[in-house]
């Protein structure tokens, strides 16, 4: 089943690459008290991921933290050292946490998982974004198409804000 707006985010927890190194980040630490938007892809250094939907909230973080969001997160069935490098190739390391869902946890917790075999991929996360307060998911905005970051891009998200 697909989680939807007014769920609370199932309890998980992700890596994360900083400079100082592999952390554990669990769901409760990211969005608990928080206002956070969250945004999935569906691989790191994918050419519609790294050249359209996460280069748009990196140009767009700033306005979207000015309208009352405490962090920016993009999560992907990747793992820790593959995340680590996009976000030092992005030049998004310590703008927004790169998450980890190196084993689809959290993806098939919330119903997002899309099997993309065909495309050599596997099993990876379907490309959406969510506005997420307290843990509650309070907007949600989901692709038809995991090569269309319109829906779930930072321009639609400002709009939500």
């Amino acid at each position: 089943m697909t989680i939807a707006v007014g769920d609370k985010l199932p309890n998980a927890t992700f890596q994360e690459k900083t400079a100082d190194g592999p952390v554990e980040v669990t769901t409760e630490l990211l969005f608990k008290g928080k206002r956070v938007v969250l945004f999935a892809v569906p691989g790191a250094f994918t050419p519609t991921c790294s050249l359209n939907h996460l280069p748009g909230y990196l140009e767009n973080r700033d306005a979207i933290l000015a309208r009352g969001v405490d962090d920016i997160a993009v999560v992907a069935v990747n793992d820790l050292h593959v995340m680590g490098a996009w976000a030092t190739h992005s030049g998004g390391m310590g703008k927004i946490h790169f998450l980890s869902d190196w084993n689809a946890a959290f993806t098939k917790a919330i119903g997002m998982e899309i099997d993309l075999s065909a495309g050599t991929l596997g099993i990876r996360s379907k490309r959406y974004s969510m506005l997420v307060e307290d843990g509650v998911v309070k907007a949600l905005n989901i692709e038809e198409s995991p090569g269309q970051a319109t829906a779930s891009g930072a321009a639609a998200m400002l709009e939500l804000l």
